[in-house]
């Protein structure tokens, strides 16, 4: 009987000792230092503290927002104004610019005629000039494109200039009349051509080159000169302004001419039936 009484003593020491290793504050420092978790093949791997969290990509939430304003994935990063007003619908501006565009031509129109109002009407085309470069640079920097801004947008620019050149002939004469004729002579054959060529599938190889663009430019500014021009018995030093936009205009018209045969050129192998 006393043997075994002692035998008990003896195992509730040990116990006792046990358990007060395990919760001593270096031992439990340790575990928790060293936690692991056992995974298949009886291998373990420390896991990863509670507080990491992963850093917010910012290509993400670029993408994320240029989405959510419907631009195009390759679409250049929110600048101040995105960010500042993130559900405003940014990819509609191009085409709004080109609706300017196109309701600045009867503004013009009414203008023309008005007494002393050279300098407004001027202004306005100048402006409408302008949207023309600033709805393809937001497209090209926004990665957006429709094809109902793909059809107007070229559109506007023909009715634009067309609607001044038909204007300033009627006031000027024979000498605005003749460099008028040779570019609307021009547009309305090249259109011709790329409505044939997009017919046979080939509307690339007369896509709209760096000699067009050029010529567009230019026409715009030698109108934005002459519509700048009093008329009448108005006399200004504005007045001085008519023979200078006259050359330029007369030069539009020779540029008309060579960008037009560069896509006459390139449309030779189709015309003449040895195309593929």
């Amino acid at each position: 009987m006393m043997k075994s009484l002692f035998s008990l003593g003896c195992l509730l020491a040990v116990m006792t000792q046990s358990s007060t290793a395990l919760t001593s504050p270096s031992t439990m420092s340790l575990l928790g230092t060293k936690r692991a978790v056992t995974v298949r093949g009886g291998s373990s791997a420390p896991m990863a503290p509670d507080d990491a969290t992963e850093a917010p990509d910012a290509n993400a939430t670029s993408t994320a927002v240029d989405q959510q304003q419907n631009l195009g994935p390759n679409a250049t990063p929110p600048g101040p104004l995105r960010s500042l007003f993130p559900k405003f619908p940014w990819y509609r501006i191009p085409n709004m610019l080109t609706y300017l565009r196109c309701l600045s031509i009867p503004a013009f129109v009414v203008l023309f005629y008005q007494p002393d109002r050279h300098v407004a009407t001027s202004v306005v085309f100048a402006l409408a000039s302008f949207t023309d470069y600033l709805d393809g640079y937001l497209a090209r920097r926004w990665d957006i494109a429709s094809p109902f801004g793909a059809f107007l947008d070229p559109v506007a620019d023909k009715l634009m200039v067309s609607t001044s050149l038909i204007l300033l002939a009627g006031r000027y004469g024979a000498e605005v009349a003749v460099p008028t004729c040779i570019i609307l002579a021009r547009e309305l054959a090249v259109s011709a051509l790329r409505e044939w060529m997009a017919q046979r599938g080939k509307r690339d190889s007369v896509k709209v080159g760096m000699q067009g663009k050029v010529k567009t430019a230019a026409t715009m500014m030698s109108l934005t000169i002459l519509l700048l021009v009093p008329f009448g018995n108005t006399v200004s030093e504005l007045s001085r302004l008519y023979q200078p936009g006259l050359v330029l205009l007369y030069l539009c018209a020779v540029v008309t001419i060579t960008s037009g045969s560069v896509y006459f050129r390139a449309a030779a192998p189709e015309l003449l039936g040895k195309g593929n």
